[in-house]
């Protein structure tokens, strides 16, 4: 969530002198505040996690010691007053500096450790630690929002509603009523439902309760238990299992009220826009966000646009722009907006300008975010309207110090830190690398917004690497092209918001009009994040993000450089959109990947199957989809996967299904083939109605179905005809994983049978069904390699390569050991996911070979001594028994041999020699 031009600058938007060359300079940086800020800020943060008498010890010795420092502060001043001090030391302006440090210091840490023991105070923290069960009327002090639902093993969990609130009245087991103000976090889900077709669908909450505004008061019975982390700002967690609405005790005030009435407002007035429009308009204005789909938020995410979803300066500033026309004008005669044009004096401007900023304060929540972003964007339009660029940096360092007294926890919010950040960049780097790119001919309003948007983005980028792990390359020129969207989206949005109270048909011509910029957002977000490149993992934590300050500095001294010489520009430029777009010669030529030919490809999706199977350019036959939309979507991504006739879904379990959109992102999908039994319901409709969306048929597979598509050729084995359909409960059968769609495939002179989560009592259906099945090249083995599989079906199959697809560090133990022995004790090579990444097998039936992903850690040699049976004898997880073979020809007396080749993920990096491990397969 990098904030850029539009987050916390409003000079970007409506300066045109902002970054001039020529622009008014009153010499150096102010930065007398800017140490007590910081003193303030950091002694907050130790302050939270740290013991009351330890905090009350380092405090008072703060106050001494800048007592001491302003003494002596006082007696230099008076020798030197007289003439008499020539002694060398410290100035007496330094040591004022010194005490103001100390005193800032010790008031952060003071006010944090009052809050932190204003949360631990009353009953709710012991009972949280006992997991009590207790009623409690809790006051809302936030907006309720939806938690996107995650995959655990083959289920989709329930979304919860969350939002936090004050337990202002608790009744704890023992019997007591205690009044209290109590800062809770509530998550509410909804009972599951036991009967009808809604029983298999996970719950959601009620529009009830997602309805709640702030101030409300209302009464939950709750399970209590602790925070996640000692130092947070809520005393406890509270879980409520809710039946119906919630048990409204006393209404909002009226001022919420007000606020939620334009809220809602604003969205009736979108409903008829596009989805992206619609999900998007009230995020931009208020930071709605309750409409923003997974998909939408994660490529905000990938291209650093996340701000604009979050309620910034840049709103503010917009509004008041338009009011006051170019802020470095706002106070001269020439003055422009609309307030000259209404014949507002300063004073009524001003007044008008402040009632503005409390109507967004209202609107938007007057949660700390609000408030600081209104105090950043205000601090910033006072700044450049007097035309005194120095004043701003005190002005900045002032309004941090007093947020951060006035709520401490803002000190451990990297929210907070990413907006002080970026705006100091604006502010220091900004201007100064909009000068020189003017100085290179650079014209200058595209100077001065590609400089606030890298300038934001260097300063940010290590920051997000703590969060995330990861650094876009996109973020800069999407941030670029979304900018010129943003102001008339926000204005247009603004008046819908203001109208749709009074006129709701004027509100809903305006949102149509800022739709439109809204809609270019959009897809600014889904283009960029769909460049293969638009991501590079990094390392996370503080580590990472030192290392990627440090490399951020040695490529601004480096760029100092370039800058003089064109065609290292060029060249430069050249690097980097050949890094965001990889072309795939290029790729495969530095990383190895994907390799010539490849024929079967195991996406590394985690705990979940993705299998992709080459038919042509840019076409292939797609098999399950994986947990999470975005692992699969880079996988086909890094493949060059652009066309799929056909998807086939094995069943229905969330860890094959859920990763639906990633495959239906920009790509063009014939159909989608599902198994015979449609459970259960929830990921049934929710795979329904992503094909609906995107217009792709749903097609059910049929025992004995055959197809050919390229290369390719399959036949469905199962699920069969009666008498071995499978249903949940019948003759053992485990329902949607025994109801699995098998798949037999040839390609390439290879045979690949892919088995879905089919578990014993199928496959031995499945053998019964088939007794012509035979011996096979590679097998995917049945859900993901777990304990359950019939010795029968392996003894028949005997593979020759064996891929496993499953997620680092699953809590289900797979692949199970007592699986992986057994078919190494028949000769096969075993590849699993979660240690080899992504699998490519490739090759003939006389030379099978398979190219491996490979992981950061626990690493294979690429050889392994010589054993007996193709088992292990080296204690690993993975890897195999190299049998002495004849390089010359690649045979083992009798038996084939699998070759398998690393190479390095990276970009950028040239693979690794290719080292061969000689395998026996079966016999011939």
């Amino acid at each position: 969530m990098t904030p850029t031009p539009e987050d916390e600058n409003p000079a970007g938007l409506a300066d045109p002198s902002y970054g001039r060359a020529d622009a008014p300079q009153d010499g150096p940086a102010d930065l007398r505040l800017v140490g007590p800020a910081g003193a303030a800020w950091a002694a907050a943060a130790v302050a939270l996690g740290a013991p009351g008498g330890m905090v009350a010890a380092g405090c008072a010795m703060a106050v001494a010691l800048a007592a001491l420092a302003l003494w002596r502060a006082r007696a230099k001043g008076g020798r030197s007053a007289r003439g008499h001090d020539s002694a060398p030391g410290r100035s007496p302006g330094a040591l004022v500096a010194l005490a103001a440090v100390l005193l800032c210091a010790a008031a952060g840490a003071a006010s944090a450790a009052l809050h932190a023991a204003d949360v631990r105070r009353g009953p709710l923290p012991t009972w949280a630690h006992r997991y009590a069960r207790l009623t409690a009327e809790l006051e809302v002090t936030d907006d309720p929002r939806v938690t996107r639902p995650k995959v655990h093993g083959s289920q989709r969990m329930p979304s919860a509603l969350v939002f936090t609130a004050e337990a202002v009245r608790i009744a704890t087991p023992d019997g007591r009523v205690t009044t209290a103000r109590t800062p809770v976090l509530a998550v509410v889900q909804q009972r599951a439902a036991k009967h009808g077709k809604a029983a298999g669908e996970p719950p959601s909450p009620s529009p009830e309760w997602r309805r709640l505004l702030p101030s409300t008061r209302i009464r939950v019975v709750a399970r209590a238990a602790p925070p996640l982390a000692a130092a947070d700002r809520t005393a406890a967690v509270l879980r409520v299992t809710a039946d119906g609405p919630p048990n409204e005790v006393a209404p909002p005030s009226a001022l919420q009220r007000l606020a939620g009435s334009l809220r809602n407002g604003l969205r009736r007035a979108t409903d008829g826009l596009t989805p992206d429009a619609r999900a998007l308009l009230p995020g931009l204005v208020v930071g709605d966000v309750s409409r923003v789909p997974p998909d939408l938020d994660d490529a905000f995410s990938t291209t650093d646009l996340t701000h604009l979803l979050a309620v910034s300066g840049s709103n503010l500033t917009i509004v008041l722009a338009l009011l006051i026309g170019p802020p470095h004008l706002a106070a001269r005669a020439e003055r422009r907006g609309l307030a000259r044009r209404l014949g507002l004096s300063l004073r009524g401007t001003a007044l008008v300008g402040g009632a503005l900023a409390l109507g967004f304060v209202v609107v938007c929540r007057p949660d700390p975010s609000v408030l600081r972003a209104a105090a950043c964007g205000l601090i910033t339009l006072l700044a450049i309207g007097t035309g005194r660029r120095r004043s701003l940096l005190p002005a900045l360092a002032a309004a941090v110090l007093l947020l951060v007294l006035y709520d401490p926890w803002l000190a451990r919010r990297y929210g907070f830190l990413l907006s002080v950040l970026a705006t100091g960049a604006l502010l220091l780097l900004a201007p100064r690398w909009s000068a020189a790119l003017q100085r290179r001919r650079v014209p200058p309003r595209l100077a001065e917004v590609v400089a606030a948007a890298a300038a934001a983005q260097a300063v940010c980028a290590p920051v997000i690497a703590v969060l995330a792990a990861r650094v876009g390359l996109v973020g800069v020129p999407c941030n670029l092209l979304a900018e010129l969207a943003v102001a008339p989206a926000t204005i247009l949005g603004f008046a819908a918001l203001a109208a749709a109270p009074v006129a709701l048909p004027v509100a809903k011509a305006l949102a149509w009009c800022a739709g439109w910029p809204a809609e270019w957002i959009a897809a600014v977000a889904r283009t960029g994040a769909e460049l293969p490149g638009a991501e590079v993992g990094w390392p996370g934590g503080w580590v990472g993000g030192l290392m990627l300050a440090v490399t951020t500095v040695v490529l601004l001294a480096v760029g100092r450089r370039v800058l003089r010489r064109r065609w290292l520009c060029a060249l430069s430029a050249l690097a980097l959109v050949l890094a965001v777009c990889r072309p795939a010669p290029l790729t495969r030529v530095l990383t190895g990947w994907p390799p010539p030919d490849w024929r079967v490809v195991a996406c590394d999706v985690g705990q979940g199957d993705g299998l992709v199977l080459a038919a042509g350019d840019g076409t292939a036959l797609v098999v399950d989809a994986g947990p999470e939309p975005r692992a699969i979507d880079h996988c086909l991504t890094g493949l060059g996967i652009h066309r799929i006739p056909l998807l086939i879904l094995t069943h229905f379990h969330a860890d094959h299904v859920d990763g639906l959109p990633g495959v239906l992102r920009g790509r063009s999908v014939g159909a989608i083939e599902t198994t015979t039994l449609q459970e259960p319901y929830g990921q049934v409709k929710f795979v329904r109605e992503a094909a609906a969306g995107a217009g792709v048929p749903v097609l059910r597979a049929a025992p004995g179905e055959r197809r050919h598509l390229g290369p390719l050729a399959w036949e469905v084995l199962w699920p069969g005809a009666s008498p071995w359909l499978p249903s949940a409960g019948d003759d053992g059968f485990s329902g949607p994983n025994d109801a699995s769609v098998a798949v037999l495939v040839r390609t390439g002179g290879l045979t690949v049978l892919l088995l879905g989560d089919l578990e014993p009592p199928a496959q031995q259906a499945l053998l019964a069904a088939h007794p012509e099945l035979a011996a096979v090249d590679v097998l995917k083995v049945a859900h993901h390699g777990s304990a359950y599989q019939d010795p029968e079906l392996m003894r028949r199959l005997m593979p020759r390569l064996a891929l496993i697809s499953c997620g680092a560090g699953n809590p289900y133990g797979h692949p199970a050991p007592r699986t992986v022995a057994a078919l190494r004790a028949g000769g096969t090579r075993v590849l699993r996911t979660d240690i080899d990444g992504a699998i490519a097998v490739v090759g003939t039936p006389g030379r099978l070979s398979a190219v491996v992903g490979g992981r950061r850690s626990r690493r294979r040699s690429a050889t392994r001594p010589t054993g007996r049976g193709g088992g292990r004898s080296d204690g690993q997880e993975s890897g195999g028994i190299v049998r002495p073979c004849d390089t010359r020809d690649g045979s083992c007396g009798t038996r084939r041999s699998v070759r398998m080749r690393r190479h390095v993920r990276h970009a950028g990096m040239r693979a690794a020699p290719r080292a061969t491990l000689r395998v026996g397969s079966r016999a011939t």
